[in-house]
């Protein structure tokens, strides 16, 4: 609790105390308000100066104006009656109890949003010859080697040079496991050090770098405002002079219509007390506290479970989801190439990289030994799988023939390990065995049902080809060919069905990848409609088409994390990137970051949204209703003080308890 939270429950609870005292003291007259008086002062002093700085500054129409013409009225009419000070005070005590709730509810969702502002630096460690020089981060320059003890924060991205540790990246992604990082390991800023000390060369500025770029989201988030809360705001600048002129309309109209046409008592003293009841029910309190704040708690849950969202308007418009797009490469897969499978050419087919036989070790020694002198990704998963130090000596005159392979004399044999187009290239005539057992069934069926099996049989082969095809020739003969696939993320296959569950209409999935490699992704998901071989702006013409096809109020979700990503990012209703491991670029185009590379965190979102709507939607209804009937029976005269309190005070109270739902909504998601 705050020092402010704590100073103005002292003033409530000092305030309550001396009416309670005050009733049982029997003074009367003009001490009798002076005593009451008091606790008046105590609790609603600040109400009062805020209206009328208002006034001042031409601002008037809010709900301190309101409180304050309410209860110096009540006030009033007990001087003129002698009566009851208690209910003038007791509408300024309540309302400061709604008021300290929605202080302590925002306060709460601030701590949440202040944890991921602990993730800025306070200093780097910065290797200067043979010593550390303590600077401000902002002061390193790309390349710098900084260095990281444990228990420190990684003030910049960069890549370790050496060390072994593991990192808290709690406050980033919500992950509570701590991720172990080596020599070679990319690491991002904001993570803390948990064991050993780590040398990292830099290899952005820090302003730059995740931690910086996440502290942006998070600051600017709260100036996108949702419809719902553009909707409140403007609501209440009609809505509360609408009120003042209805309460000086039900304070005067109806006494002076008895005093000149009926000839009757004007009886000012009731219509008075009717429009003072009847301003203190209508104060918008529940909705322009409680609407803006389900948003802004609802951001700050969303950031404990490693979703960054950039604005409330954001958050509304993830719970209207009903199609979603996703990149491939590095979203539903985890952009790492690795060797899933490797077929001698007079072996029959089989799969999985267990107890390989002889055939298979010597194939993916002669694909790894020619590929010894390249940096491609693809060269790198050889030589990973292969396992083993490759002496050079061993390998001659290679040659890297581009878009189709490499050549190279390896123990004197001419080895060629490429693409299709190489051997077609070198004449090499391709037996491959997943091939030839789909053709030859093919060609041997006489029978439709035959026929049907074959075709299945066929393409169950043509998917165990899916991925990139290493082919390999010795010395002009064909010996087999290495597949080479992109591991799908382990929580892809499950995030799809959950949103399908979740009533998504439509899951697609773009890519520049080829068609068999975009098959056997889109089959082992369930996403039936995807499209591969993509340009960055082919995908921006598909999601413009999509987009044409749905309707007003849908949304479409496009879910990406590389540079090629941001302009069809920026296209779609709403953009989310991988922020992990995704480029500025799509984390800088996206609405929404999610920081553990996830597929899960969309769903989390999602959730999180539809939680947050509800809210919104419930305080809303309960508010109004609650409101119309007060006012209508205050009208009539039915309603006194107590039940106005209860209509403003109580009201506001219930729905900032329910807006404080919002910050345990992320957590609900994420079970």
């Amino acid at each position: 609790m705050t020092k402010k939270q704590k100073k103005n429950l002292t003033r409530i609870i000092i305030s309550a105390v001396l009416m309670v005292i005050l009733h049982f003291l029997p003074v009367t007259g003009l001490l009798r308000f002076l005593c009451y008086l008091v606790p008046y002062l105590i609790v609603g002093y600040d109400i009062l100066i805020k209206a009328g700085k208002g006034i001042i500054n031409r601002q008037p129409f809010d709900e301190c104006l309101l409180m304050a013409i309410a209860t110096i009225g009540a006030m009033a009419i007990a001087i003129y009656e002698d009566g009851d000070y208690s209910e003038g005070i007791a509408v300024m005590l309540f309302y400061q109890v709604g008021e300290w709730f929605q202080s302590y509810a925002v306060g709460r969702s601030r701590r949440n949003i202040s944890e991921l502002m602990d993730i800025r630096p306070d200093y780097a460690n910065v290797q200067r010859g043979d010593s550390l020089e303590q600077v401000d981060p902002d002061e390193v320059e790309i390349g710098s080697t900084i260095v990281v003890q444990p228990g420190e924060k990684i003030p910049i991205d960069g890549i370790v040079l050496s060390g072994d540790s593991s990192l808290d990246t709690s406050a980033l992604t919500g992950e509570s496991l701590p991720r172990s990082v080596a020599t070679g390991s990319e690491v991002i800023s904001g993570c803390i050090n948990l064991s050993g000390v780590l040398e990292i060369q830099t290899t952005k500025e820090f302003g730059e770098s995740t931690a910086s770029k996440i502290l942006e989201l998070v600051e600017n988030a709260s100036s996108r405002k949702s419809r719902s809360e553009a909707f409140i705001s403007r609501f209440a600048r009609i809505y509360t002079p609408a009120v003042v002129i209805s309460a000086l309309v039900l304070a005067f109209l109806p006494p002076i219509i008895r005093m000149t046409l009926l000839g009757t008592q004007p009886m000012f003293g009731t219509w008075i007390y009717r429009a003072l009841t009847f301003l203190v029910i209508s104060c918008p309190c529940a909705l322009v506290i409680s609407i803006p704040l389900t948003f802004f708690a609802g951001i700050g849950g969303a950031g404990r479970q490693g979703v960054l969202v950039k604005g409330s308007n954001y958050l509304e418009a993830l719970s209207k989801t009903k199609y979603v797009v996703f990149d491939k490469t590095g979203t539903l897969t985890c952009g790492t190439f690795e060797v899933t499978g490797i077929y001698p050419a007079d072996e029959e087919q089989r799969e999985g990289m267990d107890n390989l036989t002889d055939n298979q070790r010597d194939l993916l020694q002669m694909a790894a030994m020619a590929e010894c002198a390249s940096s491609h990704p693809i060269a790198k998963s050889l030589q990973k799988a292969w396992g083993q130090e490759i002496d050079r000596r061993c390998v001659e005159r290679i040659e890297e023939i581009s878009g189709h392979g490499v050549s190279a004399y390896v123990n004197g044999a001419h080895i060629l390990a490429g693409n299709d187009k190489l051997m077609y290239k070198e004449g090499i005539v391709m037996n491959m065995p997943g091939k030839r057992k789909g053709q030859d069934q093919a060609a041997a069926a006489k029978t439709d049902s035959d026929q049907k099996a074959a075709k299945k049989t066929s393409k169950a082969d043509d998917a165990s080809m899916a991925g990139t095809v290493v082919h390999v020739a010795e010395d002009g003969v064909y010996r087999g060919y290495i597949l080479i696939s992109d591991r799908i993320r382990e929580n892809a296959p499950r995030a799809i069905k959950a949103l399908h569950n979740m009533g998504i209409k439509k899951t697609v999935m773009l890519t520049g990848d080829e068609m068999r490699a975009a098959q056997k992704v889109a089959d082992t998901l369930g996403i039936s409609d995807f499209s591969a071989r993509l340009l960055p702006a082919d995908k921006v013409k598909r999601v413009e088409e999509l987009l044409e096809n749905k309707q007003d109020q849908e949304m479409l979700v496009f879910v990406g994390d590389g540079i090629n990503d941001a302009p069809v990012l920026s296209r779609a209703d709403i953009g989310i990137a991988m922020g992990g491991l995704g480029s500025d670029a799509a984390i800088e185009a996206a609405d929404v970051v999610l920081m553990d590379d996830d597929p899960m965190g969309l769903v989390r979102a999602v959730k999180m949204s539809v939680s947050c709507m509800r809210i919104v939607y419930e305080n809303i209804w309960f508010a109004i209703g609650v409101k119309v009937i007060c006012l209508l029976l205050g009208a009539l005269g039915i309603a006194n003080m107590w039940l106005a309190i209860f209509a403003d005070v109580g009201v506001m109270v219930l729905a900032v308890l329910n807006a404080m739902r919002a910050l345990f909504a992320g957590k609900k998601a994420a079970l």
